[in-house]
């Protein structure tokens, strides 16, 4: 055995043999994985095969060479890799280098591209939009529901000398409308971007947020847009950094691009003083958080000066968002002051005069990766400065909640994206390094043909790890980059276990969900269960599982649970526009939906009060806070004084340092009436002090009795 290890040794050692693994695709991973199994094979094997056998004999008589064991190294590698035996076929389904080539009928005209570039409330949406409105067919792709929306409203509302209104359509992943009767497809349709039809043909097309394209995550649809979408005029909005992108991009299929700029309509001015303390605030002002925390704690502090504010974050319905922005914006409501995320960056047109950084990271990103972080994503801070072309308010103003975050905020505002600042080719240099570390590259996402093309070849791989092969075999070019895959995986693993054919598994996997809410998980698995037994999912089923009627929420945690559950009817919908027969009762489940979206909207109204009922019960650890604006993460280890304050304020505690009952309330695992339960339970238990003493005392008068 001894003399069979170190043969062993020598073929791994053996240059010539890695080179030769590496042309039948064993890189350097997979040659150490294959040769570990290979050598156990041949260790551990209780009768080997004949000719290996007589191999390694010759071998240790000197009669062959080492070299002679590559044959059957192979053959075992084949064995417990089967990407080898077809892995040329997997490199022609994966190749990925001319996505130009996937939309013949867009080759197939000459289509005029008009890029409208400038900052955030430029006027460069409402430019191209006129466009659309006065071409005969057009179509309009958004990055947002509440976008696309907002131009069906506008269309089918719009006004001009010829006709009242643009009859158009909506189209996104869960809802379908339709304006002409009879459902008749109308002139216009308004769509989230992965919605839209590659082989319509259009007289304009307006791609929103081009910028997009770069997504890690959806870059794949702006990608698609860019490319496929069969228009005589393509309208793109967005940033100036991304004109080179498109630019190059289209180079390829032998378009230009006409650039159109526009400057900003409102002014904004950057203030030299920070806010520092909430008693500063005025009527018009936004405070901008990036953590539910800090919306829940900023709000109470508010409420506690006798203010009233309106509460906009991202795991709120649409429905709920557009009432609190109508609260905010409407001049006799008594609310003056919004406390938001970056979630109305895009979207919602909000009267603001003065916009408030609580802070300019979210907590998430560690004191390491900050300045990255901001140097490559500046648009949540870019996008939200300064009010719309539409507020009352004619200039804007912004600063920060902090002093320290001043100067970095003017860095941001005015930094290498900028296009009004002048810089020396010093810092061009600077910018564009730093823009090659920013992917400069258009996203692709393989589509379910290519998939099921792959899984022919593997029958036996999971989902999940088809993906990773794919990507693996994916060949792309500089200008293009494979998507994040990671939450498409992450939901081929939950539903690996149940049985469905490979294309319903794949369009369960591409349902958006949020996957850090637990019950919308655990819908998505009960959605797929429900499938494949062949059992529709009526809308009694539905209101059976969510338990419905819902009541209004109590705390903040109630509040949570009912967004959940908002998730899930959204989840219903997008999966009944895929699985008509299996999801049948997509308009009850819409009509419930829109009384949930009451409840949430009366519970928003009333935040306030719910934080101060999660607080008593110990669902929110607020009660430490000052009177003064509390300290986000990211200043929890500074000591700034508030302005007119006698002392500095107490840094917020983080999760770790919450009571165990409190995170465990926070976690979902036990309730607020469990809690109260258990503590009856506790002092029921517990032995009265006189009674404790006494028995500590006969305890150690019978251990000296000993």
């Amino acid at each position: 055995m001894d003399e069979v290890k170190k043969i062993l040794d020598k073929f791994y050692k053996r240059q010539e043999i890695q080179k030769l693994s590496a042309d039948y695709g064993l890189d350097a991973r997979l040659f150490h994985q294959a040769f570990i199994s290979f050598r156990n094979y041949i260790m551990q094997s209780q009768s080997l095969d004949v000719d290996v056998h007589i191999v390694l004999n010759d071998i240790c008589f000197s009669a062959a060479h080492v070299d002679d064991l590559f044959p059957f190294f192979l053959r075992h590698a084949k064995q417990i890799f089967p990407v080898l035996e077809c892995k040329d076929d997997l490199r022609k389904i994966s190749d990925l280098r001319i996505p130009p080539n996937w939309y013949p009928e867009a080759r197939a005209r000459q289509r005029k591209i008009i890029f409208h570039s400038g900052p955030t409330n430029s006027g460069k949406t409402y430019h191209a939009i006129q466009r659309y409105l006065s071409a005969a067919s057009g179509v309009y792709c958004g990055p947002l529901k509440l976008l696309a929306h907002e131009i069906f409203e506008k269309s089918n509302a719009a006004v001009s000398t010829l006709q009242a209104g643009v009859p158009c359509d909506l189209v996104t992943g869960e809802e379908r409308l339709t304006v002409e009767p009879e459902g008749k497809q109308a002139t216009h349709v308004s769509c989230t971007v992965e919605m839209c039809s590659v082989s319509t043909p259009y007289e304009v097309a307006v791609i929103d947020e081009i910028q997009m394209i770069r997504d890690p995550a959806r870059g794949w649809a702006w990608t698609r847009a860019l490319l496929g979408l069969c228009a005589e005029e393509v309208h793109l909005c967005g940033e100036s950094a991304a004109i080179d992108l498109v630019t190059e991009l289209l180079y390829t299929t032998g378009e230009e691009v006409e650039v159109q700029k526009y400057e900003r309509l409102t002014p904004i001015s950057v203030l030299d003083r920070a806010l520092e303390s909430l008693d500063n605030l005025q009527p018009g002002d936004c405070i901008v958080c990036f953590s539910k925390n800090d919306i829940y704690s900023v709000s109470r502090q508010i409420e506690i000066r006798g203010l009233e504010s309106a509460v906009i974050y991202g795991s709120l319905p649409p429905g709920t968002k557009l009432a609190q922005a109508r609260k905010f914006n409407d001049p006799n409501d008594p609310c003056k002051i919004l406390v938001a995320t970056d979630a109305i960056g895009m979207g919602l047109n909000l009267s603001i005069r003065r916009i408030i950084f609580y802070s300019l990271i979210k907590p998430s990103i560690n004191e390491k990766e900050r300045r990255s972080w901001l140097h490559h994503h500046p648009r949540p801070c870019r996008s939200l400065a300064g009010p719309r072309f539409s507020s009352h308010f004619k200039e804007g103003e912004v600063t920060t909640m902090h002093r320290d975050d001043l100067s970095l905020l003017k860095e941001i505002l005015t930094g290498p994206w900028s296009s009004s600042r002048q810089s020396s080719p010093s810092r061009r240099r600077r910018r564009r390094r730093r823009r090659r570390r920013w992917r400069e590259a258009a996203g692709l996402h393989p589509t379910a043909e290519q998939i099921e093309m792959f899984a022919y070849h593997l029958p036996e791989t999971t989902l999940s790890n088809l993906i990773d092969i794919f990507v693996d075999f994916a060949q792309v070019d500089g200008q293009y980059f494979v998507c994040n895959m990671d939450d498409f995986k992450f939901s081929a693993e939950l539903i690996q276990h149940i049985p469905l054919s490979l294309r319903v598994r794949y369009v369960f996997c591409t349902a958006p969900i949020n996957k850090k809410q637990p019950f919308v998980c655990s819908s998505l698995l009960q959605f797929a269960r429900q499938y494949s037994r062949n059992e529709p999912l009526t809308f009694a089923w539905l209101r059976r599982y969510i338990k419905w009627p819902l009541l209004p929420p109590k705390n903040i945690k109630d509040l949570m649970d009912l967004e959940a559950v908002h998730d899930v009817f959204d989840l219903y919908l997008w999966l009944s526009y895929r699985f008509i027969d299996m999801f049948p009762d997509s308009s009850l489940v819409r009509s419930l939906q829109k009384e949930l979206d009451v409840i949430i909207q009366e519970g928003v109204h009333n935040i306030t009060k719910l934080i101060k009922i999660s607080e008593s019960h110990k669902l929110l650890n607020l009660e430490s806070l000052p009177s003064g604006a509390s300290k986000s993460p990211a200043r929890r280890t500074r000591g700034t004084k508030s302005a007119g304050s006698k002392a500095a304020e107490p840094p917020s505690p983080s999760d770790k340092e919450l009571p165990l009952a409190s995170r465990l309330v926070q976690q979902g695992l036990l309730t607020a009436d469990m809690l109260r339960q258990l503590q009856k339970e506790w002092l029921t238990q517990r032995p009265e002090p006189g009674r404790e003493k006494a028995g500590a005392r006969r305890k150690k008068k019978d251990s000296n009795s000993d």
